[in-house]
Order: structure tokens, then C-alpha cells, then sequence
């Protein structure tokens, strides 16, 4: 929750939101069909404005069993029995020697036709989950015939107009075509210049933020823990790690501007990858306004300083004296790849770095899944997790909605793909749980600041405002925010 990130070999994103983001996932569309279904390929990156989003086709229903995508019967045995014949060969005209050994025994021949039969009542069922986590298997499998005959039951039966299984399922079928056809490595590369403009990028995210309290929460959170740290300073230094679109410090700027006794003066060092959607087009220097005007208003002593770094090369970043120091890392870690992707632990490195710099607080928010694993367990897992997503933005917009649909596409999406399809460096979106991250923390020698009860309550009035389906848990010093049963993201403060 993307925030969400950015498909290039970049080890930043700018995509704070997608976080949940997100994504906030950059640019990224499917190709679709007349009926809103994805027509995968290599070339199939952008979604035509004609596509038809009326909530009255039958393929946006919720009625994942109706005729209009279980197919006929008839046909689809028809099938199951073309793919009999190209995986154990055509009925002989002889009899078939005592030892099999053409096909494989009669066990391997048995075994064919209870898969086949077994699928087929799956998919006559309609049962869009169990049949992704089928192909799934066999893209794992590199098992093509399979693989490549799901993918064509499956595209009927998502849409990215349709329920939430629907439009999950819509993106995850892209992401294992990628996959299949090994383009996930050149759909990364090529999505960078799909990347919508700042601007958009900028309504995208905010319309995510209003809809959903996945972002206040986070924002909320950690600028609780920031706040209570530096209620005694008169000069603070915050070091924001990808500050997107910098919603997160206009509260943090008022609230500070009311502090009895006066407010104390302000420095924000903004922090974006050299090559992110939010650099292009001087997004950076739009955040910067943007706040400048705000404390100029609230009549804050301000200061705002833009950092466009690479990775992790951060050890440019100044301190002045007598500033209290504030790190703040809002979705932003998981994009950095750690030991399991190459010699340099980046994850880690930042810590340390961070560590030395001696802050008075550092905040963490990130989402609760992880995806920092092999194919299918992370397969398995972005379904649980995203599917509480795109559920929690159907209870709050029509699913005909325009702007869901962009929101969806540039802020989830791509991240989706990135976790589908792309391996080593050009998986960036490797989330972990927080229990792994507490973990980097202490060995970085950080020490846990303890949560403030205003904050919890806080966030439970936020919440009032939204589902009752949100939930919100308080547990070894952090703060859970869920949909339903599924935690879905995470916050906590070290010092």
C-alpha cells in the first residue's frame, strides 16, 4: 500500500499511497476487452477510455456463477479432451503394451483426467480464486499447457469493473501472463514511461486518501509518537523518507503552530528517489510550496529542503546543531531490497545510518503482509491481503466509478504485477511483517518509544467516520489497523 512502488530497478518509490498503497502504484493499466476482462501481452499496458464500465453487463456482477462467464459445458469438456489428447496423446488403435511406458503408466494417465476433471468443476463453478491459485501453480510449474489454458478461463471471469475478486483478479492474471511469457522483468522497465504525471499522481493519491483511512492512519500514528517526542524542542529537524505528496506533515504543521508557548521552527528534509514520478515535473518543489504556504499561514518558522537521492546513499543528509531530530519512514522500507536480493543489505544499511544520526524518534508504518518470499507463498499471501483492500474501496464507491477504477490501477495494480511477475532487483515491493521489522530495528540498536493513548483514541474517532468493518488493535507497541480479520497495515516508533 504503495505506499505502493515504483517497477524499475530503482531501490525508492515515490508511491507513499499504494500502499497501501500502496501503491501508490505509478501508471500502471491493463489492456482490456470490450467487456472490461485484461488482454494480456507484452504490448497490452494501457486501458482504452471506450472501455465499457456499465454496472448492468453481466461480467461486473457479483454472481461469479452466472452463465455469462462459466462458459458452456459443453464446449469446455470439449477442451478438457483437446488437452487430454496433447498431454497423454490420441486413443491408440492398438492395444497399449502391459508397461505404458509411452505415457507414463496408468497411474500418470489417471491422475491427468482427475486434474482435468477436477479443474473443470472448479471453473464451472466459478470459482475465480481456487482457479488463480491453479494457475498460480502451473506458471510455478512451468507447466504451459495448463497454465496457458486457465489463463483463457480466466479472462472471462474477471473484470476491473466487477466485484472485488473480479478486479483483483483482473490485475493478478496480468501479473502471471507477465510471468509466464518472462515478460516481467521488460513490463518493469517499459512501465516507467507509462508513469502518469505528477499532478496525477497527486489526485490519484489524495483521492485514495480520502476515501480510505489506510493512509491517515499511518499519517496519524506517527505523527502522534513525533509530536509527544518533540513537545519540549524549538527546533526540529524531520527527515521524511519519501514524502509523496506531503499530506502527512499539514496536520502535524498545525498542531504544532497551536503549542503553548509558541510554535517551534521547522525543517523538512523531503526525500525522493532521483528517478521517481514525483521528481518529474518538479513535484518536489510543488510539495515544498505547498507547505511553505502552510506554516507561512500558521504562522510557523519553516523551512523546506528537497533531497532527490539514489537507494539507499543518504549519508548527504545534514543535521544542524541544536536540532531534535525525527526520521520518519511511512511505507517507504519495503522498496529497499535487503539480503535476499544482493550483497549490499539496504534495509539495513539505512537503519544504521539513521541509528548514527542519533534521532530523538523514528516512525515506521508499513503494510502487514509478506511478500519478501518465494513465488507462491507471496502469490498466496498479496491475494489475502489485497483482496481486504478492494474490498474495504467497495463498501465506499460504485464500482462503475471512474475514479476508483484509476485509483485502483495507478495506486494497486502495479504492484500487483511487480509482486507477480518481476524477480531480484526488479521486485521492489517486498513487504515484510512488522515483527520482522521490529527485528531490523533492535539489531540496528534502536529501542521502542512507547505508544501515547491520545494517539489510540485519536485514530478510533478517525475511524468512526469510515466501515465498521475497520478495526483497530493495539499489541506489543503497535497499532493495527484491519478490514474484517485481515491486519493490513502496520505502525510503530523506535528511539
Amino acid at each position: 500500500m504503495q505506499v505502493s512502488g515504483k517497477a524499475s530497478q530503482s531501490y525508492g518509490t515515490p508511491e507513499a499511497a499504494t500502499a497501501i498503497g500502496g501503491y501508490p502504484g505509478t501508471g500502471f493499466a491493463v489492456t482490456c476487452s470490450a467487456n472490461g476482462s485484461p488482454i494480456s501481452g507484452e504490448s497490452s499496458l494501457t486501458c482504452p477510455s471506450g472501455v465499457n464500465h456499465s454496472p448492468g453487463n453481466n461480467i461486473y456482477s457479483s454472481h461469479v456463477c452466472d452463465s455469462s462467464y462459466r462458459g458452456d459445458l459443453v464446449s469446455l469438456k470439449h477442451k478438457i479432451r483437446e488437452i487430454e489428447t496433447a498431454m497423454l496423446g490420441p486413443e491408440p488403435d492398438i492395444a497399449i503394451s502391459s508397461d505404458n511406458s509411452v505415457f507414463g503408466g496408468p497411474s500418470e494417465m489417471s491422475s491427468g483426467k482427475d486434474y482435468l476433471e477436477r479443474m473443470m468443476a472448479i471453473i464451472s463453478s466459478g470459482d475465480i480464486k481456487e482457479v488463480l491459485v491453479n494457475c498460480a501453480k502451473a506458471v510455478a510449474d512451468n507447466d504451459l499447457l495448463n497454465a496457458e489454458w486457465l489463463i483463457s478461463e480466466l479472462r472471462p471471469m474477471v473484470s476491473v469493473s466487477g466485484n472485488p475478486l473480479q478486479r483483483l483478479g483482473a490485475y493478478m492474471l496480468e501479473g502471471l501472463v507477465a510471468r509466464l511469457s518472462s515478460s516481467g522483468t521488460s513490463i518493469c522497465k517499459t512501465l516507467k514511461c507509462k508513469e502518469p504525471t505528477s499532478s496525477e499522481l497527486f489526485s490519484y493519491m489524495h483521492f485514495l486518501y480520502e476515501v480510505c483511512p489506510y493512509f491517515k492512519f499511518g499519517y496519524m500514528s506517527a505523527n502522534g509518537a513525533i509530536a509527544d517526542a518533540m513537545k519540549d524542542e524549538k527546533s526540529i529537524h524531520i527527515i521524511d523518507f519519501q514524502i509523496a505528496e506531503g499530506a502527512q506533515w499539514f496536520t502535524l504543521i498545525q498542531a504544532l503552530a497551536a503549542r503553548p508557548g509558541g510554535p517551534p521552527r521547522i525543517r523538512i528534509t523531503g526525500i525522493e528517489d532521483a528517478t521517481s514520478a514525483y521528481v518529474r515535473e518538479g513535484g518536489l518543489d510543488i510539495v515544498g510550496k505547498r507547505l511553505s504556504s502552510l506554516a507561512v499561514s500558521c504562522k510557523v518558522p519553516f523551512e523546506f529542503n528537497a533531497a532527490t537521492i539514489l537507494g539507499s546513499d543518504v549519508d548527504t543528509i545534514k543535521i544542524l546543531p541544536g536540532e531534535a531530530l525525527a526520521v520518519n519512514f511511512a511505507f517507504k522500507l519495503h522498496h529497499m531490497p535487503d539480503e535476499s536480493v544482493g550483497t549490499v543489505n539496504h534495509r539495513d544499511k539505512v537503519l544504521r545510518f539513521v541509528k548514527s544520526l542519533s534521532p530523538k524518534v523514528v516512525t515506521i508504518v508499513e503494510q502487514e503482509a509478506n511478500t519478501n518470499t518465494l513465488f507462491m507463498p507471496r502469490f498466496l499471501e498479496s491475494m489475502n491481503h489485497y483482496m481486504a483492500i478492494f474490498e474495504s474501496i467497495d463498501v465506499t464507491l460504485p464500482r462503475d466509478h471512474k475514479e476508483r477504477i484509476n485509483v485502483e490501477q495507478h495506486c494497486l495494480a502495479r504492484d500487483l504485477v511487480n509482486i507477480i511477475a518481476c524477480e531480484g532487483t526488479e521486485r521492489v515491493e517486498r513487504q515484510e511483517l512488522l515483527e520482522k521489522w521490529k527485528s531490523r530495528f533492535a539489531a540496528a540498536g534502536f529501542k521502542p518509544y512507547p505508544l501515547s493513548p491520545y494517539v489510540n483514541a485519536t485514530i478510533k474517532s478517525l475511524l468512526k467516520n469510515y466501515s465498521e468493518n475497520y478495526t483497530l488493535k493495539e499489541r506489543d507497541g503497535a497499532l493495527y489497523l484491519g478490514w474484517l480479520k485481515q491486519d493490513l497495515v502496520a505502525s510503530c516508533a523506535w528511539r
